[in-house]
């Protein structure tokens, strides 16, 4: 048995992904990007018992003050793969304990991780080495159905929306990157609009290295009126799995360019190949009206989770009473941050 931290260059990285289904939330190119988001460092736990192993991507973060640091999972639905079944429950275990182990001996006190809905894992096993909180649940249509049947799985007000933007003439560009700093724009106003944090202000430079080393796994989706950038979708191809990474359409009244850009992207993407697009969930995981948004695109749901790990008990609760909060591990984590 063999287990280790690993940079986006090991073998071991380049290996673990070969032999298991993964998605692009576990490339070493993708996690090097949204280390750089955070200041923080690219890396993946790393196990091999010999015929089987396990990767899971995190960033590295220093906690200032202490010479330690923690770990997180990248930005979207990296959690733990392996080419062992989630039926082996000895595996799974055995690299619970060696990444425990693994990451205390690297003075890594917490991880927090998102776990992939769509991705077998056994919750119940991972569970014993952290907390594995339930979310709700993320939204995916399926692609191997007929482009018939997916339009009756779309709730009636988005087929209403998708016909009066058709007749509307908004048209649907895929692939025009030189259109990307339009819809970079389109997007930030609708960041603000929002009040969202600065995390999700994505530069243009930011999308553009993405899709440099992304290559042709990754897509953008412009909506068009009148030859203006009035939304856009951006999102991965990778093993058979679409997924959305960020969208955003400017606000107008009787505007819908955006439901039509969901039902143009499925369309392509079925036609390339791919069985699922998952569309993601609410925010943080909750029933709010993103989510009701998106479960009007089809009937399928996948649970959410995230797994909470702590390596070193002890410096852990120091932190936390540093901090002057609670130690519970289900509400924000980690508790210091």
């Amino acid at each position: 048995m063999t287990a280790a931290l690993v940079g986006p260059a090991a073998r071991e990285w380049k290996e673990a992904l070969h032999r298991t289904r993964h998605d692009t939330y576990h490339l070493p190119g993708y996690v090097t990007l949204d280390a750089a988001l955070y200041s923080g460092t690219p890396a993946a736990f790393w196990y091999s018992d010999g015929d089987r192993q396990l990767l899971l991507p995190l960033i590295l973060r220093d906690i200032p003050g202490t010479g330690l640091r923690d770990g997180l999972s990248p930005y979207g639905y990296p959690g733990p793969v392996s080419d062992a079944m989630p039926g082996d429950r000895d595996f799974w275990e055995r690299a619970g304990v060696a990444m425990l182990e693994t990451l205390r001996d690297e003075g890594i006190v917490t991880a927090f991780v998102r776990m992939h809905p769509l991705l077998p894992a056994p919750l119940t096993v991972l569970g014993r080495f952290g907390t594995m909180v339930h979310h709700g649940e993320t939204v995916s249509m399926d692609l191997t159905v007929s482009l018939d049947e997916m339009w009756k799985q779309t709730r009636s007000d988005h087929r209403n929306h998708i016909n009066r933007a058709r007749r509307a003439r908004t048209e649907v560009v895929f692939d025009d990157w030189d259109r990307l700093g339009e819809w970079v724009e389109v997007y930030h106003d609708n960041m603000r609009r929002v009040g969202a944090s600065g995390y999700y202000f994505f530069s243009h430079e930011h999308l553009a290295a993405l899709h440099d080393v992304m290559g042709d796994r990754m897509h953008l989706a412009v909506a068009l009126e009148d030859g203006e950038v009035v939304g856009g979708n951006t999102f991965f191809e990778h093993h058979g799995i679409a997924t959305g990474y960020v969208s955003s359409t400017r606000r107008a009244p009787k505007r819908y360019a955006d439901e039509l850009l969901y039902d143009e992207v499925r369309r392509w993407c079925k036609a390339r190949g791919d069985t699922v697009f998952h569309l993601g969930g609410g925010k943080g995981g909750e029933q709010d009206s993103l989510f009701s948004y998106k479960a009007g695109f089809s009937p399928r749901r996948h649970a959410f989770h995230t797994w909470r790990v702590v390596t070193d008990r002890m410096a852990y609760e120091d932190l936390v009473s540093a901090a002057g909060r609670d130690t519970d591990e289900s509400g924000t984590f980690p508790p210091y941050r």
